[in-house]
């Protein structure tokens, strides 16, 4: 069992979006104190839901605090990226971390994001299966061409090589069976609960099961990180979660029911279409509520209660715990300490071990391998 941590970096109104991301590094040092196994950092741009607008930088800057903890993204936007260019910053930070860093990507979502960079509606409509096999060829070969619609280009050598599998964040049908056919492992959101996960996760191995050879695939030489670099790296389905704890379950709730609808309703207003079309509007109370409802919300032994349910109901060996629920700094270290100190200690007791195993995974785990839009 593997356990990290998830930092949107959210921003509170009257807060410094700058301030906010210092303050992201050092919870991602206390996550490294307290014992976590990784750190993912999201990645948004115009709005303050999450004020990291490149989790490769932000997590190159961890990766040079620390000298433990993985570090990876969750994700990356791969709609609004080169494929060949965030390959070279993932063999990067890859080789300058001694194989800490770990990239998740994503597809995205039809956001004003695409106007602004250039890649247009199409990109994210039509183009995900094409830049992340571009991507994953970048990532598990010497050299790498393309001739397709959207990228195209003569044969160039990949300096820094390097072999690496992302993780693909998926919300839909089509990118589990994207995932599945090229036996990339899945990042799932935490919106959704157990039944919901098993389910996605189930439709993946149907997927899997049928699937063809996808030419660029990761299957060209590419290996989990696992079983490289003595642990780090992920050897199978990661699922984010909201983890917050308190003196009992009740203050837990409270506590996020008062402080999350703050940052979340005018963050989730970021949210724009690049197409003009309006989009629904989410409730933040009652978003809160159902994470409140459904994730690791309450005192300690509530939280480790939950936690067992999850792996038991779905097979889950990897959680990464959002703990930012208050977007206050301080509140969130505490939180991290506390999860480290009274909810990890309970869980490896219980054979769910964690950093300090060299996972090397199962057959079946390597080859199987949040978010709103994939």
């Amino acid at each position: 069992m593997r356990l990290g941590v998830f930092l949107i970096a959210p921003c509170r109104p009257g807060c410094s979006p700058g301030e906010v991301l210092s303050q992201t590094i050092d919870a991602i040092s206390a996550a490294e104190a307290a014992g976590f196994d990784d750190a993912w950092i999201a990645e948004h741009h115009f709005m303050t839901y999450g004020v990291c607008p490149s989790a490769t930088t932000l997590a190159g800057v961890a990766l040079g605090r620390t000298t433990k903890i993985a570090v990876g993204t969750a994700v990356a936007t791969l709609s609004t990226r080169h494929p060949v260019a965030l390959a070279e910053e993932a063999a990067v930070l890859h080789h300058a971390s001694g194989g800490r860093f770990l990239l998740g990507v994503g597809r995205g979502g039809p956001w004003r994001d695409l106007e602004v960079f250039g890649t247009g509606l199409s990109r994210f409509e039509r183009g995900f299966a094409e830049g992340l096999d571009l991507l994953c060829a970048a990532l598990s070969r010497n050299e790498v061409a393309a001739d397709g619609e959207f990228f195209r280009f003569r044969r160039v050598p990949m300096m820094p090589p390097a072999r690496l599998r992302p993780l693909v964040a998926c919300t839909s049908a089509n990118t589990v069976r994207l995932a599945a056919e090229r036996g990339l492992p899945m990042l799932l959101g935490m919106h959704i609960d157990d039944a919901e996960k098993a389910a996605m996760i189930a439709q993946y191995e149907r997927y899997a099961a049928a699937a063809p050879t996808v030419p660029g695939a990761a299957t060209a030489g590419a290996v989990p990180n696992a079983a490289v670099h003595g642990g780090h790296g992920v050897n199978g389905h990661v699922a984010a979660v909201v983890g917050h704890v308190a003196d009992s379950t009740a203050a837990a709730v409270r506590e996020l029911r008062t402080e999350m609808p703050r940052w979340l309703e005018p963050g989730l207003a970021g949210y724009v279409r690049v197409d003009g079309q309006g989009s629904s509007r989410t409730d933040a109370a009652r978003y809160v509520e159902r994470l409140c409802a459904i994730h690791p919300v309450g005192s300690p032994e509530h939280c480790v209660d939950v936690i067992r349910a999850t792996v038991a109901a779905t097979g889950l060996r990897h959680l990464i715990l959002m703990a930012e629920g208050t977007a206050r700094p301080d509140r969130t270290r505490e939180n991290i300490a506390r999860l480290g100190a009274e909810v990890l200690p309970r869980l490896r007791e219980h054979g769910l071990r964690g950093r300090e195993a060299t996972i090397t995974g199962t057959a079946e785990q390597q080859s199987a391998g949040p978010g709103r839009g994939s």
